[in-house]
Order: structure tokens, then C-alpha cells, then sequence
């Protein structure tokens, strides 16, 4: 089955959600079929005339009934260019998480994206999610449950981590936050609430690309200097495969501050390794952590958290019971071949005749029923 995936700008983007298409391409041509990325131009989610264009071309040169996935990203700014094109070509959405409820819009622009990314929606033939926290909500976008494909992400084999084979390490305390310096992962959060830690035993390195937001990442920055962290706190930037596994390694507690998540891939990950977590029950990520495998706090609760990592900090019964915890996690989670076989299932029962009708576009413009935190 030849499959062409669409994302916005370059494929190689070492986030969540293109390591989660890149390991799905993967695993369908595993499974026989001839996958082609595309990575397109311009900018997203609120698309520039490059954008336009570049999506223009990439589906023009798809010949009748093609399969073609669409990331949400690439796909949800732009229902007037999918539509030239959704009767003659299969579409398959892939939501990561809803446009319109990433952090820091304002409202003109959050309106805009629910309403540009429900037409866009409509006119895709299946939709896949990476969660069942987003499958609930895109009830809003006027999805109905029939076209609805979850396909949760999948963890590779890997080794546990050092602190995880022996459940009674003294330490050090290094704690370890995977996610791009952008505000809704709340890393000014995690600083805040290390602000009121100074005196106890811990390290954090911080991984994740600081060119999405430059400014916010600055910011970030400043704060840590203010803190009088600069010893402390390893803004170390992207990472290779191979180093982030020595990050893993090395760690003791993943800490995953969002404000909201439409998944959160790197729970996963670090549950893989037997790491224990730290995050928040924004989105997604109230169904991602395993009971007993981490603590999870309100998202935005500064206090919170750092009452959470003092307890992790001073209570050696906590940290063995917890890592305790995240190693039999680590036994039920999921692989990237059984998402791959979810996956293809979800495109080869894709094929259906006419797309879903357009819903009223006064429906489309309606704020959320139920915002995330």
C-alpha cells in the first residue's frame, strides 16, 4: 500500500510529534508499504502564502485515490487548500493535540484555529489521534466517535536506567526535563518551583530546542541566573539520539512540567527506563503516568510541585516505592510494532466514498465546551 504522510517543515524535527510520525513511517513500510514523507515549506499552524503553496503542490502531485496522512500541524490552517482535493485523494488526519488549544494565543487567534481546523477536519476520511484524552475532545470539532482511530505512541526496547537497578540509590538527585523550551511545557513553572529548593541536593538538565521561542527560551535563561542556578540547571539544548539515552541513563526522576499535553511521549520513554515521573495532569497526561509510577500535581501549581520534588528530595522510602512503581510500568507499556499495526489498520478501513459533510460554520466558531488547564 503506498502512503504519502505530509508534515510541516522539516521531518528530522527531534520533538514528539514528528518522532511519533517519523517511528509510525517506519513502522508501515516494515509492514510492506511504500511511505513518503513530505516535509513542507511556509509557516504553520498559522500558515504564510509559502505554506499555501507548498501544501498546494504536494497534494496536486497525488494521483486519484491516494492515501495521504496529514499532520495536524500542516493540515489544520488550511481546509480551503484540503478541499480542493478531498474527493479525488483518501485524507487521513493525525492530531496530535487540537491547534487551537496550544498555550499563549489569543483569543482572536484561538477562534480562528478551532474554526479553520474543524473544516479542515471534516473533510478527512478517518482521524487518527495519539490519545484517548484527544479523542474525547474533538466531539467540539464535530468529529463523530465512527471516525475516530486511537493509536497510542509505542516505546522501543531499551536498558533501565542506572538509578533503576538498584531501587535503594542514595543518589546524587539529577533530575532530567525532555521538552522543547516553549511556555506551555512550563519550565518557568519548574524553575519557580526549584526556587524553593536551593538548599537541598539536586542537578537538572533541561533538553529540548530553544528555536521555537526564542524569547521565552531567553527568558528562561534570565530566570536562572536570577535564581543563582547557572551550576545547577544545564540548559543543554537538542540532543542526538544517543546522547539523550546517556541523559536517560544518568537520571534519576523525569520531570515533565505542561501546562497541557496531547499525549506526553517522553512519560513513556522514561517509564521505558524504569525512570519514576514527576509531571501534571494537564491533558493528555493524567491517562499517560501509571498510578505508582510518578506523582502528578495540578498544572501552573508552582507549590505543588515543589512540595512534590521536596518529598522526592528527602523521602528515601518514596523514591524506592516509586521506582518501584515505574519499573513495573515499564512491563505494560506498549511497542512501536503494535502501534504500527493499529495504525495501518486504521488506513486500510480509510476508504470511504465521500468525506463527512461540512458542519455549520457558526457551530465551528463556538468556544470549547471544556478548555484544557
Amino acid at each position: 500500500m503506498p502512503v504519502t504522510m505530509i508534515v510541516a517543515g522539516d521531518p528530522g524535527q527531534l520533538t514528539g510529534g514528528y518522532l511519533y510520525d517519523a517511528r509510525i513511517a517506519e513502522a508501515l513500510r516494515a509492514r510492506g508499504c511504500r511511505v513518503e514523507v513530505v516535509g513542507l515549506e511556509g509557516r504553520f499552524p498559522v500558515p504564510d502564502d509559502l505554506a499555501r503553496r507548498s501544501m498546494t503542490r504536494a497534494l496536486a502531485a497525488l494521483p486519484d485515490g491516494a492515501r495521504v496522512v496529514i499532520d495536524g500541524l500542516a493540515m489544520g490552517g488550511l481546509p480551503e487548500v484540503i478541499a480542493r482535493h478531498a474527493d479525488r485523494l483518501a485524507i487521513i488526519a493525525l492530531v496530535h493535540h487540537p491547534l487551537a488549544d496550544e498555550t499563549g494565543l489569543d483569543e482572536a487567534t484561538r477562534r480562528s484555529l478551532l474554526d479553520s481546523e474543524t473544516r479542515a477536519l471534516a473533510l478527512a476520511r478517518r482521524v487518527i489521534v495519539t490519545s484517548r484524552f484527544t479523542a474525547r475532545g474533538l466531539g467540539r470539532f464535530g468529529v463523530a466517535p465512527e471516525r475516530l482511530r486511537v493509536v497510542e505512541p509505542g516505546v522501543e526496547p531499551v536498558p533501565l536506567a542506572a538509578s533503576a537497578l538498584d531501587l535503594e540509590s542514595p543518589g546524587p538527585r539529577r533530575l532530567l526535563c525532555v521538552a522543547t523550551l516553549v511556555p506551555r511545557k512550563g519550565h518557568d513553572v519548574l524553575l519557580k518551583a526549584l526556587a524553593g529548593l536551593g538548599e537541598r541536593d539536586w542537578t537538572l538538565t533541561a533538553i529540548g530546542s530553544a528555536e521555537r521561542d526564542s524569547a521565552h527560551a531567553a527568558r528562561l535563561y534570565d530566570a536562572t541566573r536570577r535564581y543563582g542556578f547557572e551550576g545547577r540547571i544545564d540548559w543543554a539544548g537538542e540532543r542526538s539520539t544517543a546522547e539523550l539515552a546517556a541523559a536517560y541513563h544518568r537520571a534519576e526522576l523525569f520531570v515533565l512540567p505542561s501546562r497541557y499535553e496531547g499525549y506526553g511521549m517522553v512519560v513513556t520513554e522514561a517509564l521505558s527506563r524504569g525512570l519514576p515521573v514527576l509531571t501534571t495532569t494537564g491533558g493528555a497526561l493524567v491517562d499517560t503516568l501509571p498510578p505508582g509510577a510518578g506523582l502528578a500535581v495540578p498544572p501552573v501549581d508552582a507549590d505543588a510541585l515543589g512540595a512534590a520534588l521536596a518529598a522526592w528530595l528527602d523521602d528515601a522510602a518514596l523514591r524506592c516505592r516509586l521506582r518501584r512503581g515505574a519499573r513495573e510500568a515499564r512491563g505494560h507499556l506498549g511497542d512501536w510494532q503494535q502501534a504500527g499495526d493499529r495504525f495501518l489498520a486504521a488506513l486500510e478501513d480509510a476508504a470511504a466514498p465521500t468525506p463527512a459533510p461540512t458542519p455549520d460554520p457558526t457551530d465551528a466558531g463556538q468556544a470549547p465546551e471544556e478548555s484544557p488547564p
